[in-house]
């Protein structure tokens, strides 16, 4: 184990240091079934004053959200709460009035028509429901701009009330669908999402450093959001994540350490179970896994605004489909990630994965925009690489 240390160690050592065009610090985890086997913070939590990264640095957690909300639609489903392919309006009505965008007209008005078909909740879990996100899609991008569409981290019901981009379940896109989802789950429970993941997830788990909003000792532990300039040297910004959100949005709003979601991904390899008492049952497990998009795959994301996001895309070349509610890359990774294993990211670079085959899940976190920093998202990349170069998994899997 020494020697997996001083590798994973190393990567953290090689994306940060003096030279400002690195990343200002990181934080990486790795777990097996039963225990983390190895945990990194380097560099700093904010350039602004180089107070040093530490292990239990709180961080936006921007997209890596999305898994926790889909967990607790599952346990909806699981409680004969939720019909997955019932029109999602009967829970949310506000989906209903939701129309297609096809165009602008000669004024720049959009134009908009009824959808084909009905809007459900697994259309939402999967990303095929037809909403978008403004950084990845010109048409939303064009919405905000000429036409004042608020951005999604407003955490308003304003800027989720977005037309549909494509009819309902014709095709994969990512955007605010699981903020969506969120809010069927709060329609099912009559709480504030936040309450819900408390109570049946983040209590289980023993999450004590996660929520929606921050308390005074997470605020103390925050490291903040460097933006990336054109010359490669970061920025600082004041950027914090509404405190009195009017929604608690599921797709992105959620704040928490690395090892606190060590826990949660754990879960993930554990089929369920969890030291406070089962979040999710095992057939509920084994069914959200998988790939759910019968034949449509998951396309790269257009940089669409360069101050959020360059290109993403994970693995270009091979094929990725979508579970509830994880991207699962169908043929093995580069990095050694064997194929049906489950992964995501968050907008500021945070990245994990979940190898069920072999009992192991890590977490890589850094606060830069835009997504898929190249320092960023290559030391990730490596760190993953280097935990299975290692051949931990054989001392590990079970």
């Amino acid at each position: 184990m020494s020697e997996l240390n001083d590798a994973l160690n190393q990567t953290l050592e090689d994306v940060t240091g003096a030279d400002e065009a690195r990343v200002p610090g990181v934080v990486a985890m790795v777990t097996d079934r039963r225990e983390t086997l190895f945990e990194g913070a380097v560099g700093v939590r904010s350039m602004a004053d180089n107070q040093p990264m530490t292990s239990d640095t709180v961080f936006a957690m921007f997209s890596t959200t999305k898994a926790i909300t889909g967990t607790t639609v599952l346990q909806c489903v699981e409680e004969g709460l939720l019909d997955l392919d019932a029109p999602a309006r009967e829970y949310v009505p506000e989906l209903g009035d939701i129309q297609v965008i096809t165009g602008f007209g000669a004024d720049g008005a959009p134009l908009l028509r009824a959808p084909k078909r009905e809007i459900t909740t697994r259309m939402l879990m999967l990303h095929t429901a037809g909403f978008g996100y403004e950084f990845f899609d010109e048409t939303y991008s064009r919405l905000a701009v000429e036409h004042g569409q608020p951005s999604i981290i407003t955490a308003s019901l304003a800027a989720l009330t977005t037309p549909l981009l494509f009819d309902p379940g014709e095709k994969w896109q990512y955007g605010s669908n699981i903020d969506w989802a969120g809010r069927v789950v709060e329609a099912i429970r009559g709480k504030r999402l936040g309450e819900v993941m408390t109570e049946r997830v983040f209590i289980p788990l023993g999450m004590h450093d996660t929520s929606f909003t921050l308390n005074a000792s997470m605020t103390d532990r925050l490291a903040s959001i460097h933006q990336r300039q054109a010359d490669d040297q970061l920025l600082p910004l004041d950027l914090v994540l509404p405190q009195t959100p009017e929604i608690d949005m599921g797709g992105h709003g959620l704040y928490s350490t690395v090892g606190d979601y060590l826990k949660f991904l754990r879960m993930w390899l554990n089929d369920g179970d969890a030291p406070g008492g089962r979040v999710l049952r095992k057939a509920t497990v084994d069914a959200a896994v998988l790939n759910g998009l019968n034949g449509q795959v998951v396309t790269r994301l257009p940089g669409v605004i360069a101050t959020l996001s360059n290109d993403a895309e994970f693995f270009p070349g091979q094929r990725k489909s979508w579970a509830y509610t994880f991207m699962v890359n169908d043929e093995e990774a580069p990095t050694g990630r064997p194929a049906g294993s489950l992964g995501w990211a968050g907008l500021a670079n945070s990245y994990f994965w979940i190898d069920r085959r072999n009992g192991i899940a890590g977490y890589w976190a850094t606060q830069i925009l835009p997504f898929v920093d190249p320092v960023s998202f290559a030391g990730y990349l490596n760190f993953e690489t280097t935990v299975y170069r290692h051949a931990v998994l054989g001392a590990h899997a079970m």
